[in-house]
């Protein structure tokens, strides 16, 4: 069953989530040695990372990845990786350990089992944070996408390289088969837009609405 909270509106949606992202993770810590904590780039998690940071807890005891990456240099503004070392991976989680998404390689495909030996160790993921895109897309699984069914498939790959028309990079995504079995889901959402096809995204097949591939037991947290 998939849970909605609706908030009064953004800050209080982030610095919530913040909360309960911390509080998991220090309950899976209470149970095993290691927790892994999977998020997304794009510019709506940044503020939850501001407040996540900052909280005092076993870091060095929690792995942290991304859902996707874009096929770009660290340095290069459209890499996500950027993006967590700048908001995410400082003050106390600067202890946490960073799992790479990305290697030095002209395509995703040269280095793929390099990439998935690194993460198999670290699944199932402990805590999930997904986005969602108008287009109903979650991590870079897109419709339309070159390696979409490869992506979808309950059996497939842990790691998918993906190419979807308007990205201008190649990708690497986690498949939803790896994302599904998250111990704990979460998918961060803003705007009438947005709600109004995740609501959509319940009538589709999973081929035109990837998100659905994650939705069930996931917590929809929303605010305009």
């Amino acid at each position: 069953m998939t849970e909605f909270k609706e908030y009064q509106d953004r800050e209080i949606m982030m610095i919530d989530m913040a909360g309960i992202i911390a509080s998991e993770l220090e309950n899976v810590l209470h149970h095993q040695e290691r927790a892994t904590l999977v998020v997304p780039g794009g510019t709506t998690p940044g503020p939850i990372f501001d407040d996540l940071c900052a909280v005092q807890m076993e870091w060095d005891r929690v792995d942290v990845m991304l859902s996707d990456e874009r096929w770009v240099p660290e340095e290069s503004e459209r890499s996500n990786t950027r993006l967590l070392r700048e908001r995410l991976l400082i003050d106390q989680a600067e202890k946490a350990r960073y799992l790479p998404l990305f290697a030095q390689a002209e395509k995703p495909e040269d280095v793929l089992a390099e990439l998935e030996s690194v993460i198999l160790p670290a699944l199932p993921i402990s805590v999930l944070l997904l986005g969602m895109g108008a287009d109903m897309h979650t991590a870079s699984i897109f419709p339309g996408a070159d390696n979409l069914e490869k992506a979808l498939d309950r059996n497939g790959p842990v790691l998918v390289p993906m190419r979807a028309p308007g990205a201008p990079e190649p990708r690497v995504t986690l498949g939803a088969r790896v994302l599904d079995q998250a111990l704990s889901k979460h998918i961060v959402i803003t705007g009438a837009e947005k709600r109004e096809a995740i609501e959509k995204a319940r009538l589709l097949p999973t081929n035109q609405a990837p998100i659905r591939a994650v939705l069930s037991g996931a917590t929809i947290h929303w605010a305009e």
